[in-house]
């Protein structure tokens, strides 16, 4: 087991020297996950609030709009809070990080809000989740190396986890279910690049100058689809039942939940960050059972059980490993 970690470990330059900063990671990403998993219902809100824009529209043009809006709302908070984000935006080099993490979440974002619309929030989460047996198998190719037996365990019982945390994971396979593979398979690389770009530019300036590739390249999109001509359209997100959830989107599941993913994910294994983004599925089936959208059962237990085991082996063995 020993033997196999340290060149995956090594190939993202994470410092086993830093447990301070391992256990804060730790903690800063269960935070983004309990963000992340209120996303799904602030999503699907502003979806069935805009069914007639939908209808009028089509799906891909209210996405873009609703991904614009999501990410201009992060890189204006970004651009008041922050003097290295407003620094960043002159700086070519934190552009250059920016243009690949935002061009990986634009893809990912929009996979996801259009499979969105045509499924429920349960099969969404398990295959958004997906991404951690694609970043486990992109891992292994970028680096030729076979993460730890651990490691893998824990990719196994956090996808188990997740898919069946409300039950056995109802699939047609239509194109909903597979834009949201390809969801998944971007969110995997955002994930890996995350750790690389990171660990050599400034987080905080490549947080802003990826939400503002975000907001451009959803734009860009909107226009190319040939939408965004008219103020009517721009507008639907003041619309009831669709601001609150946008803002929320915007300052909750981007800014706060992306900010603290891009200063604290590079102390970790990507793959170990990965099993960790897999509570998000938790987190939404809590919420949805407080706002009765989600009905009890003993999959919950079941699901819940196996992501918390995978991540409480992950962290005990790996850490075994470093001070050995």
């Amino acid at each position: 087991m020993g033997e196999t970690s340290e060149p995956a470990t090594g190939a993202f330059m994470i410092d086993p020297s830093a447990p301070k900063e391992r256990k804060i990671a730790i903690a800063a990403l269960l935070v983004v996950t309990s963000v992340w998993g209120a996303t799904f219902i602030w999503m699907k809100q502003a979806l069935n609030a805009l069914q007639p824009e939908i209808e009028t529209y089509g799906s891909n043009r209210v996405v873009g709009v609703l991904v614009a809006a999501r990410f201009a709302i992060a890189a204006i908070v970004m651009f008041v809070f922050f003097s290295k984000g407003r620094a960043a935006l002159r700086d070519s080099e934190q552009w250059r990080g920016g243009a690949i993490l935002g061009g990986l979440m634009l893809i990912g974002f929009v996979t996801q809000m259009i499979g969105l619309d045509e499924i429920n929030p349960a099969v969404s989460a398990f295959l958004t989740s997906l991404y951690v047996v694609f970043t486990a198998i992109i891992t292994i190719i970028l680096t030729k190396t076979r993460p730890s037996r651990i490691l893998m365990f824990g990719v196994v019982l956090a996808t188990f986890g997740a898919g069946f945390i409300q039950g056995p994971p109802h699939l047609t396979w239509g194109f909903g279910e597979a834009l949201t593979v390809v969801c998944a398979v971007f969110f995997a690389l955002h994930i890996i690049y995350t750790q690389k770009i990171t660990q050599q530019m400034d987080p905080i300036g490549v947080t802003q100058t990826s939400f503002a590739v975000v907001a451009l390249g959803a734009v860009a999109m909107t226009f190319l689809l040939g939408g965004g001509r008219t103020v009517d359209e721009w507008s639907i997100i003041f619309d009831d039942g669709v601001l609150i959830p946008v803002l929320c989107l915007g300052i909750g599941g981007s800014f706060f939940c992306l900010l603290l993913l891009n200063m604290f994910q590079r102390y970790l294994h990507p793959i170990q960050a990965a099993i960790i983004y897999a509570f998000e599925p938790v987190w939404a089936t809590m919420y949805g059972l407080g706002l009765d959208l989600v009905e009890w059962s003993a999959w919950i237990l079941v699901g819940g059980g196996a992501l918390f085991l995978g991540n409480i082996v992950v962290e005990l063995f790996t850490h075994a490993d470093e001070e050995e």
